[in-house]
């Protein structure tokens, strides 16, 4: 089935298509330039600007799959989490084209798009672990089956991607500061700060990386002269050796080997090299469905395989959506 997914639960708005688990196009816009003279995004500028530019991106999207609009079989669209006002745009708008078109509409979960996107990158199949590491969401799940999952752990204060961007601004690094840290990060010794490591001593499968934080606000203050690329890799060393530790412990006891990582943070290359060598079996999406994106949505569609088309057509945006086990045919 060639589907249709648009992604614009945050500030980038994504447009892609797919054809089964094959990514035909996959566009995104992003407003990184547009927020960064607040430090962090804008709610109404982000819906503003996702209105601006949604009719060209699925010109453009159309134009790289190389397919005329005609020969789309169904519309997918994010319908949360996120920002309930960026959420309806894409939302109202992938139900106004599957509705004009006579389309099967599907409205799907942000984090299920995360999910999906490991498909791209080769043979996965449930079951697996998943960890989903971004600037919204940091979650642990064992995914039992497609549309059947269990959270097993999340983050009790910042996401790990948020946590990124906070520490960048404290270094004085430009919006969106996480991909600039790891830029520093690398001329830097990440021996050199003992931070602390988040919830060392628990049991379970929780991260938090607020305390974090907080200890290079404290260190930052104490040594003004501190060198800012040690300072970045000591960072980035213990958020890597906090959610690959929390997720080695939760694959050992569901005894799952094989790892899917997802969500921004996903791409940072220490972490990658960690969980390499951490004795899992580890999939990685490729890089340009890491972050938000609307190819990640239509896969997600499309897992839908032999079901009956659902009735979506109804759904509304949930800014607080939970991913719920085993989604029916109306909103979990």
């Amino acid at each position: 089935m060639v589907i249709l997914g648009i992604d614009t639960s945050c500030d980038d708005t994504g447009i892609g298509i797919v054809d089964g688990r094959r990514v035909l196009a996959n566009v995104v816009s992003s407003q990184a330039a547009i927020h960064a003279p607040f430090g962090g995004v804008v709610p109404e500028q982000a819906s503003r600007e996702h209105l601006m530019v949604i009719d060209t991106l699925l010109e453009q999207a159309l134009e790289e799959a190389q397919l005329p609009l005609e020969k789309l079989e169904a519309v997918a669209a994010t319908y949360g989490p996120g920002l309930v006002g960026t959420l309806l745009i894409g939302l109202s708008y992938g139900k106004a084209l599957a509705w004009a078109r006579n389309l099967p509409f599907f409205a799907v979960h942000h984090l299920e798009g995360h999910i999906a996107a490991s498909v791209a990158a080769g043979e996965v199949f449930p079951p697996f672990l998943c960890l989903i590491a971004s600037g919204g969401h940091t979650s642990l799940f064992e995914v039992k089956g497609w549309w059947d999952y269990r959270e097993l752990g999340r983050t009790r204060d910042d996401a790990a991607g948020e946590a990124f961007d906070k520490v960048a601004r404290l270094l004085g690094l430009d919006y969106p500061g996480g991909p600039a840290l790891s830029v520093l990060a690398e001329g830097g010794d990440d021996a050199a700060h003992p931070l602390p490591i988040p919830l060392r001593k628990q049991s379970g499968f929780d991260f938090s990386f607020s305390g974090l934080k907080t200890a290079v606000a404290l260190l930052l203050r104490q040594q003004p002269d501190i060198r800012p690329a040690d300072v970045a890799a000591s960072f980035e060393r213990v958020v890597a050796e906090s959610l690959v530790t929390v997720t080695v412990r939760a694959a050992a006891a569901t005894g799952l080997t094989d790892l899917v990582v997802g969500g921004g943070v996903a791409a940072n290359r220490v972490l990658r090299r960690r969980f390499q060598l951490s004795g899992l079996r580890v999939h990685f999406p490729p890089a340009e469905l890491t972050t938000d994106n609307g190819a990640m949505i239509a896969l997600a569609a499309g897992l839908w395989g032999g079901r009956s088309a659902p009735d979506h057509l109804g759904i509304d945006a949930s800014p607080y959506l939970p991913l719920a086990t085993i989604k029916g045919a109306g909103a979990s």
